[in-house]
């Protein structure tokens, strides 16, 4: 499946952005969804996960209450809804997919296929 990430820009601290996270070549409903996020000079780190149905869904303490995560499998799309964003939320969003089994989303190494990236940068 080839996944391709979008949304990202310039944004101002308080601010809200929605990344979205086209799937092709697979159907959506049969791949977990997970959100990953690297700032410069740092390690890539998990934001959120949703599960194939969207019945289950995690996300990382630092988001929790501000960004959401959903998905349309109907239009094989993936959502992350980022309100009251934070300078500290600056980096290069990924969008994965896990064709495996459901546990939690937290770990990249579970995951098949990557997205591109795209950069969010928030303005204090």
């Amino acid at each position: 499946v080839q996944l391709q990430a979008s949304g990202g820009g310039l944004v101002q601290a308080g601010g809200s952005l929605r990344l979205s996270c086209a799937a092709y070549g697979r159907t959506l409903s049969s791949v977990h969804m997970g959100w990953f996020r690297q700032a410069p000079g740092k390690e890539r780190e998990f934001v959120a996960a949703i599960s194939r149905s969207g019945g289950s869904i995690g996300y990382a303490d630092s988001v929790k209450g501000r960004f959401t995560v959903s998905r349309d499998n109907a239009k094989n799309t993936v959502y992350l809804q980022m309100n009251s964003l934070k300078p500290g939320d600056t980096a290069v969003y990924y969008c994965a997919a896990d064709r495996g089994v459901w546990s939690g989303g937290y770990y990249s190494s579970r995951y098949h296929y990557w997205g591109q990236g795209t950069l969010v940068t928030v303005s204090s």
